[in-house]
């Protein structure tokens, strides 16, 4: 059934989950307008990971041919010690089951580049959503028949429907950036993660040849001031290569740094009568699995079968829920624990874990999701 035909819906927030929210609900028949309080649409950030089901996704959007010209780098990924010894191993031969990597800004360009060639879609920049009464009449023909709220971890429609600040700081700050051009040997080649004690390093080769890489480490929120490249190379700079082979080339002004938050659970809903939540101002993660973008991105898949299936758009949203909550909480859940488990500062409790790890081969299991 597609009962979606001449439906309108408001997007709020033109960040990866909206606009593929926006590009979903097109395909089936909606009539989308995305508001973005930004005056022009754009995306900061660094590298993200995009698993085969979010990929997927991408594809059927023709979002994907955008990103990659049909080649993926194999490389040889685990977790490791700051001394370079490998606790865990995922060979090259695992690489279709491991996630494209992309920067941020890429994935973005990639979606307004398809929202361009669709229509039915409009995007206005430089509207500011203050509260749900502002979309009651944006285009002059009344209320949208969807609102979906995709304005991120902060999100100002999700405060007003729950009437609670849900934002938690994990502990962690999270150190980013890319490097200016492609770096040779190992760092083409490898990947993973490097645990230490509460300091994590995470590397790997984007699809355009540069590499992406993320340092974390325990500080007090708020902490986010001074020269971001200096406080990782005294933190890591003396840790195995490829690390401060990447770190040197890396511009210091390309670092980026942010503290680590996900919200606190449950969330009660994601639908409110005609209003839904998406993305990260749903179930905003900490990025410790690589999968936040991926999870925005099933919402918006998601959300647009159920609109086309369903005739009511409130049968539609509460399927929708039933849906993605379960499954969004699982995540969170799971990631905020991968980030407990790598940011131990004690040092007979990391002896421990490392040793479970080496023993388990955990990043096998985790690469292979």
């Amino acid at each position: 059934m597609n009962s979606s035909a001449g439906r309108r819906a408001l997007v709020v927030g033109a960040g990866i989950g909206g606009l593929t929210a926006a590009l979903a609900m097109s395909r089936v028949g909606w009539q989308v307008t995305v508001l973005e309080r930004a005056p022009e649409l754009g995306e900061v950030g660094a590298g993200l990971s995009i698993w085969p089901r979010a990929w997927k996704i991408l594809a059927d959007l023709g979002v994907a041919d955008r990103l990659v010209d049909g080649t993926r780098p194999a490389i040889q990924a685990g977790l490791r010690r700051p001394d370079g010894r490998w606790l865990a191993k995922v060979g090259a031969e695992a690489a279709e089951r491991t996630p494209v990597m992309v920067h941020r800004a890429r994935l973005h360009e990639a979606l307004v580049a398809e929202l361009g060639t669709r229509d039915g879609i409009e995007v206005r920049t430089g509207v500011t959503v203050t509260c749900l009464a502002d979309l009651d009449d944006v285009d002059g023909r009344g209320p949208a028949d969807v609102v979906v709220a995709a304005d991120g971890i902060r999100s100002t429609i999700r405060n007003e429907l729950h009437q609670r600040e849900d934002v938690r700081y994990a502990g962690y700050t999270a150190y980013r950036g890319v490097t200016a051009e492609p770096v040779p040997g190992e760092a083409s080649t490898t990947g993973g993660e490097t645990w230490g004690t509460g300091v994590r390093v995470g590397y790997v080769p984007l699809v355009d040849g540069r590499t992406y890489w993320f340092v974390t480490a325990n500080r007090p929120a708020g902490e986010t001031g001074g020269d971001h490249h200096a406080d990782v190379t005294a933190l890591v700079g003396d840790w195995h290569e490829p690390i401060p082979q990447l770190l040197a080339a890396t511009p210091p002004s390309a670092v980026i740094r942010g503290d680590i938050c996900d919200l606190r659970l449950p969330l009660r809903r994601f639908d409110h009568g005609r209003v839904v939540l998406l993305g990260d101002a749903a179930h905003a993660t900490t990025p410790n699995l690589g999968q936040g973008a991926c999870a925005a991105i099933e919402d918006a898949a998601v959300l647009a079968a159920q609109l086309a299936g369903h005739a009511r758009v409130e049968s539609a949203l509460v399927a929708y829920d039933r849906t993605r909550r379960p499954a969004t909480s699982r995540l969170v859940r799971a990631s905020r624990l991968v980030g407990v488990l790598g940011q131990v500062e004690n040092r007979p409790v990391v002896a421990v874990r490392d040793a479970g790890l080496a023993g388990l081969g955990a990043v096998a299991g985790l690469l292979s999701r």
